[in-house]
């Protein structure tokens, strides 16, 4: 597939503050894509970057091939023919949904307006909402028709700022699931972002994630959660605990468990004392295990539940297992750790 943007070792601030740092990603027609971090990372200061609203200190930023920003280049923004999805929707309210979807349509004629209204409508399922104003809509009727407004042009590239934030988290779920849908139908390419991993799975085939200005780890979402770079992304990615060990060769790690032996070899010496990720699906709760622990919390999730378990050390992990098994606050229970995934990160830096 062709490349559409290319970000290579971006640099951006404000004043004297450096905000985004040697950021590279590329992202190639027709993927949907998201930037996912905290608060302050940088994601958002990217996507302005991309949009021509942030200079560019050093790097450049190239759209099917050509340069629109750079230290000495700036195409404007007008230029780019980028979409954009705010999390306010940024709706007029003065004027209609259809006449919303239509406001990037100047230039065409009435007919081939309203054939492009028309046929958004029906994409997003509100046919028959034209001549309603955006007050009289839901706040998740309001975000659907932002993106058909902001599809409505076909733009070379959408680019979505944390767009469902306002909404509650049912709604956010749903409305990412029938936004995602809505992009692969019209083919679109696009970059989403946001600081809430569930939306970032649901829309990103990859997902860029970013912390104090840095891309660490630039992946699909299942090895993003199964095969995190480094110790932030296994933190910020998903739910797990951190089990204490030391080698014992280079696949099995002695812990107060027992021996864990994994699918991969680690290159650090006998003794090295280090972390293994322990995810929900890894401790699994085997009623005549020697090794004991006590259900302090649970959330029933309808087919699983999520179990809070402590160990007679303090140490608590997670066990995420069928709901057809019901066990109480309080109750003993027993544990095995079945690792398909072996991930280990050092306690101190090694050399």
């Amino acid at each position: 597939m062709d490349l559409l943007l290319e970000i290579n070792d971006l640099h951006c601030g404000y004043d004297d503050q450096p905000v985004v740092n040697g950021l590279t990603l590329h992202v190639t027609q027709g993927n949907l894509v998201s930037l996912l971090g905290p608060s302050g990372c940088g994601k958002t200061t990217v996507l302005r970057a991309i949009a021509g609203f942030q200079t560019v200190r050093a790097g450049e930023i190239r759209l099917n091939g050509k340069v629109v920003s750079s230290p000495h280049i700036r195409i404007p923004p007008e230029q780019r023919n980028l979409g954009m999805v705010f999390q306010d929707y940024a709706l007029f309210p003065h004027l209609t949904v259809t006449e919303n979807i239509a406001f990037g349509l100047r230039h065409h004629s009435a007919t081939a307006r309203q054939k492009t209204v028309d046929r958004l409508l029906e994409l997003i399922g509100m046919e028959g909402y034209g001549q309603r104003y955006p007050t009289e809509l839901s706040g998740g009727q309001q975000q659907r028709i932002a993106v058909a407004r902001a599809l409505a042009p076909e733009p070379t590239l959408l680019l979505l700022d944390e767009p469902f934030s306002n909404l509650d988290v049912e709604l956010r779920e749903r409305l990412a699931i029938d936004v995602r849908d809505m992009l692969h139908a019209q083919n679109a390419t696009a970059i989403f972002v946001t600081h809430d991993q569930h939306e970032a799975f649901v829309m990103g085939e990859r997902i860029g994630v970013m912390n104090e200005g840095h891309l660490l780890q630039w992946e699909t979402p299942f090895n993003l959660y199964h095969e995190p770079a480094d110790r932030f992304v296994a933190d910020f990615i998903g739910k797990g605990s951190f089990l204490r060990g030391e080698m014992s060769t280079s696949d099995t790690v002695t812990t107060e468990l027992g021996r864990i032996t994994g699918n991969r070899a680690y290159p650090w010496p006998e003794g090295t004392p280090v972390d293994i990720l322990l995810r929900p699906d890894d401790v699994m709760i085997v009623d005549e295990s020697p090794i004991r622990a006590t259900v302090t919390d649970r959330a029933f999730k309808g087919a699983d539940t999520l179990y809070t378990l402590k160990l007679s050390n303090g140490m608590e992990m997670l066990s995420l297992m069928p709901s057809r098994y019901d066990y109480l606050i309080g109750s003993e229970i027993g544990i095995e750790i079945d690792i398909d995934h072996f991930i280990l990160f050092p306690v101190e830096p090694i050399a």
